[in-house]
């Protein structure tokens, strides 16, 4: 027997960890046209967060916590680049990694910056699950070893 707030925090965990996915998402398509923040926010909001879309079933998202998320990684884009390109090895430039992993990396490092709300370790194995939905296992240990680095520094 699950207690309500037990549910209630587990329903705050899974909403958090669709914004995550969501926020990732955005970033991304910021990178690839753009996409002013504005009309960004404006799409997810009124188009996928908890929308279904060619029989896939978003759920319903944390909007506060993925507008911080993608609003603060943008203000802080300068900042996160490097942050992140101070842990990729001196033979990776932070310009050769994909979009897709550049938004995986710029979320999670601005959630490790600006959330010292969320445990380091929750920060890590969500981005580690959004990873997940789109590469393979080599993957999740590049970013588990960038975002443990930058956790270093930024939670240090």
């Amino acid at each position: 027997m699950t207690t309500h707030a037990t549910s209630r925090t587990a329903g705050r965990s899974k909403a958090r960890s669709a914004a995550r996915l969501a926020a990732t998402q955005a970033l991304y398509q910021h990178d690839m046209d753009g996409t002013a923040v504005v009309s960004l926010l404006h799409e997810f909001h009124q188009h996928r967060l908890g929308a279904t879309i060619e029989d896939a079933e978003y759920a319903e998202a944390d909007i506060d916590f993925f507008d911080d998320l993608v609003t603060g990684a943008l203000a802080r884009i300068g900042e996160i680049d490097a942050l992140i390109s101070a842990n990729v090895t001196a033979d990776w430039k932070i310009e050769r990694l994909d979009k897709l992993m550049k938004a995986i990396l710029r979320a999670g490092t601005y959630e490790l910056l600006a959330r010292k709300d969320v445990a380091v370790g929750t920060v890590i194995n969500e981005y580690l699950d959004v990873t997940d939905a789109f590469y393979e296992r080599r993957e999740k240990g590049f970013v588990n070893g960038i975002l443990d680095g930058v956790a270093k520094s930024a939670r240090a």
